[in-house]
């Protein structure tokens, strides 16, 4: 008689641990590339400019990404809550991604004002998932900071989008600070992977 093992929970929830800060350091990785290019090649851009079309491919690409991302994190640690949130957080990357080949035809105003609205509702969402997690998974606190500053950000870009002076910096600045709270979310993880096999 053939014996099924099922998986304890401190196994899953390593595993969904590994998962995890591996996809963070990814995220890290695309994070520091996309400030490159965006610092390299579109600094100099502002408010009532144009977007050139490496400023509209990185301005596409972001929340693109972000979509990307969320259905690998989903597949990994996907409960029941967490699947509708990451769904209604794919379909919310996507909706941005469409506004974003509007908006890059306009100005970088309007890139800022499409970009901050999807940074209020995508970090409120993170916010929701990282408290849901701290109960399973655990170590979510730098997902906690990080989506609710990326709600304050929105905010800001939004607001910044009807000034003339505003440029792409603001928006590299949030990137990279996302960069860094997804690097403090995989050390976290570890610490607390660690602590387990213990």
């Amino acid at each position: 008689m053939t014996q099924t093992t099922v998986p304890s929970r401190t196994t899953t929830t390593t595993t969904t641990s590994s998962g995890l800060r591996s996809l963070h350091l990814i995220r890290v990785a695309f994070s520091l590339i996309w400030v490159a290019l965006v610092v390299t090649t579109s600094a100099s851009l502002v408010s009532t400019d144009r977007p050139t079309a490496i400023a509209a491919v990185l301005l596409v690409v972001y929340p693109l990404w972000d979509v990307i991302a969320t259905l690998l994190e989903r597949r990994m640690a996907g409960t029941a809550s967490e699947e509708r949130a990451g769904t209604a957080n794919m379909a919310l990357g996507l909706a941005a991604t469409a506004g974003m080949i509007i908006a890059v035809f306009s100005t970088i105003g309007t890139t800022l004002l499409v970009f901050g609205l999807w940074a209020l509702l995508s970090g409120a969402i993170q916010l929701i998932v990282a408290i849901r997690r701290r109960r399973t998974i655990g170590a979510q606190w730098p997902m906690v900071i990080s989506g609710g500053l990326s709600v304050l950000a929105g905010i800001s870009f939004a607001a910044m989008s009807t000034s003339a002076t505003s440029d792409l910096s603001s928006i590299a600045g949030y990137s990279a600070f996302g960069a860094f709270w997804f690097l403090v979310s995989a050390v976290a993880l570890t610490i607390r992977g660690r602590r387990e096999k213990q």
